[in-house]
C-alpha cells in the first residue's frame, strides 16, 4: 500500500499565490535529533532533507489504511530508522535543483518497519493460501474473466474472475511487487503470466479475484561476447533469434552461477534421456517444436518436468542458495539464462535473473531447425506484495 494513497485534498484559500507543497514518500534512513531532520531514501531514488519544527504534526497509520481519521498521534521520539514516511510541507523553489530536496514538513506520516514486516508475513501468507498463478489462454471482456493455465505437479485450468479485482503490471526492469503500476483488464495479453488473489471454488477452478498482478516475460539463452563492467551490460548472442543481445544488469538483478551438480541435475530433469555434459550446442536435442513436459521458469526458479525442482519443487530457494556471480568473471563464450520482461526491442533487455554455469541445462534443451528452443518457459512469480 503506497503511502501517497493517504495524501488529502489542500483548499488555498489566499489571494496570494501560496508557497508550492511539496509530498515526499520513501525510507528514513537516518534521524538527526538535535537539529529537527530525518533523512529519507525516496521511492524515485532521490534522497531527502525533511526539516521539522514545533509545529510539525507526527502521525502513524497501519499499513493498508487510506483514512488519516484512523491514524493516531505520535512523538518525533517515535520515528525510527527502518519506517516508512510521508512528508509533506510547503516548499520555495530554489536556483538550484538541491534546493529541492529539502522539504519543511508541517506533517509526518509513519508506517512502522514493525507494522510493515507483520503486514508483509500476512501477505505472504495470503498469495500462498488464496493465490494462484499461471499463463493466460483466454480472455473474455465482456465479463472480465481469464482463463489461465496453471504449472507445476498438478497443472489445471481455472477461470479467473476479475471483474472487482485491482489490476497491477509490472513493471519493465522490475519484479517487485512495489514497483507494479496501475493496470486494466484491457493490458492483458495471451501468454502473459497472470497471479491472483482472492477466494476459489470447491475444486479450485474457479477464483473470483480481488488483486491481480500480470507481466510478459521470457526466458532467453545465450553466450557471452562481451562484458561492460561499467555499464553494467553484457552482450550476447542470443541462441533463440542468432542475433546480438544487449542485457542490462541492475541492482534488481539476481545474479548467480550454478553449481556443476546442480546443472547437471536439471539437465537430466529436463531430458533424461540426454547426455549432461557439453556445451549449448552439444545435444541435437528432440525433434522440432518438441518440449519437455515440464516449464522452466526465470528468476522465480527454473521448474523441471512436471514441476519438480528441489524438495518444494521451487528453484527458487535453490538458486538462492548458488553462488553469486559477478560480472568480471564472465569469458567470451561462456552460456548464460536470462530472464526478462517482453518488450517490442528484441535487442535489449533488463535482466531479472542472469544465470551462468547453465552449459548442462542447455546441451538437453530441445532444438528447432538448430536453435535452443526454451518453448514457453516463464517466469515464475513467488513471495507476496512488497510495501
Amino acid at each position: 500500500m503506497k503511502v501517497c494513497a493517504l495524501l488529502v485534498a489542500v483548499s488555498l484559500c489566499s489571494a496570494q499565490a501560496p508557497p508550492a507543497l511539496k509530498s515526499v514518500i520513501g525510507e528514513v534512513t537516518s534521524i538527526d535529533g538535535s537539529s529537527k531532520q530525518i533523512k529519507l531514501k525516496g521511492d524515485d531514488g532521490a534522497a531527502y532533507t525533511v526539516t521539522l519544527s514545533d509545529s510539525t504534526s507526527f502521525l502513524r497509520i497501519p499499513p493498508g489504511e487510506k483514512d488519516l481519521k484512523k491514524a493516531t498521534k505520535i512523538a518525533f521520539s517515535d520515528v525510527a530508522v527502518g519506517d516508512r514516511a510521508l512528508a509533506r510541507g510547503p516548499i520555495e523553489a530554489g536556483p538550484n535543483a538541491e534546493d529541492t530536496k529539502t522539504v519543511p514538513a508541517r506533517t509526518l506520516v509513519i508506517m512502522t518497519k514493525a507494522d510493515l514486516a507483520q503486514k508483509h508475513q500476512h501477505d505472504q501468507a495470503e498469495w500462498q493460501t488464496r493465490g494462484v498463478v499461471g499463463t493466460v489462454s483466454a480472455l473474455n471482456a465482456a465479463n472480465k474473466e481469464i482463463t489461465i493455465s496453471t504449472r507445476g505437479r498438478d497443472p489445471k485450468t481455472i477461470v479467473v474472475d476479475a471483474s472487482a479485482a485491482e489490476f497491477r503490471r509490472y513493471a519493465p526492469d522490475s519484479i517487485k511487487f512495489a514497483d507494479a503500476k496501475p493496470s486494466t483488464f484491457a493490458d492483458l495479453q495471451p501468454g502473459d503470466t497472470v497471479r491472483a488473489l482472492g477466494d476459489k471454488n470447491e475444486d479450485g477452478t474457479h477464483l473470483k479475484a480481488e488483486e491481480l498482478i500480470s507481466g510478459a516475460f521470457e526466458t532467453l539463452a545465450g553466450t557471452v561476447e562481451s562484458v561492460d563492467q561499467a555499464a553494467n551490460t553484457v552482450q550476447l548472442m542470443n541462441l533463440q533469434t542468432k542475433k546480438p543481445l544487449v542485457v542490462h544488469i541492475n541492482q534488481g538483478t539476481l545474479l548467480r552461477r550454478l553449481d556443476p551438480t546442480v546443472a547437471a541435475t536439471l539437465a537430466r530433469r529436463l531430458r533424461p534421456d540426454a547426455s549432461a555434459g557439453g556445451g549449448p550446442a552439444a545435444a541435437a536435442g528432440p525433434a522440432a517444436g518438441e518440449r519437455p513436459a515440464g516449464a522452466p521458469g526465470g528468476p522465480g526458479g527454473f521448474r523441471g518436468p512436471g514441476g519438480g525442482a528441489g524438495a518444494n519443487g521451487d528453484l527458487q530457494q535453490v538458486l538462492q542458495r548458488m553462488p553469486q556471480l559477478s560480472l568480471s568473471e564472465l569469458k567470451k563464450g561462456d552460456a548464460v539464462i536470462v530472464s526478462s520482461s517482453k518488450g517490442p526491442d528484441d535487442s535489449s533487455v533488463t535482466a531479472f535473473a542472469f544465470i551462468a554455469g547453465v552449459e548442462p541445462f542447455l546441451a538437453a534443451a530441445p532444438r528447432t531447425a538448430g536453435q535452443v528452443n526454451l518453448g514457453s518457459w516463464n517466469l515464475e512469480m513467488g513471495g507476496g506484495p512488497e510495501e
